[in-house]
């Protein structure tokens, strides 16, 4: 259901931006490749409870959204990396106050457990 959203023309903005992200490991993927390309098995060794479909599945579909630029190196074994788009970076960019956002209402979540 959410990639048939991704690629809907007649969504509000917010939702056809939530479709592209939505998931587990997206944005945290994209966390990740903020910082320069990586190789799949480093993403893999940093998000230690995802799966190696789950992470070929969310970085073909960010591929496939134009997120993330997958390079294939021509040597044996074959070297792949992979690394944010401007069309990524520009995503992130905006994800920035969200995530401030979401850090504060933590704090008021925890906030208010230790009040109670």
């Amino acid at each position: 259901m959410t990639r048939l959203r991704a690629q809907d023309t007649n969504l509000c903005g917010v939702s056809a931006a939530i479709a592209v992200i939505d998931g587990k490991w997206k944005t945290w993927l994209l966390w990740l490749l903020e910082s320069g390309p990586h190789r799949p098995g480093e993403l893999r060794r940093k998000i230690p409870r995802i799966s190696e479909k789950m992470l070929t599945q969310a970085l073909r579909e960010m591929e496939t959204d134009g997120l993330v630029h997958r390079e294939v190196h021509d040597v044996v074994p074959p070297k792949t990396v992979y690394s944010l788009t401007e069309f990524g970076r520009e995503l992130s960019d905006v994800l920035g106050p969200l995530s401030d956002w979401g850090h504060r209402r933590l704090d008021r979540l925890t906030e208010a457990r230790s009040a109670s």
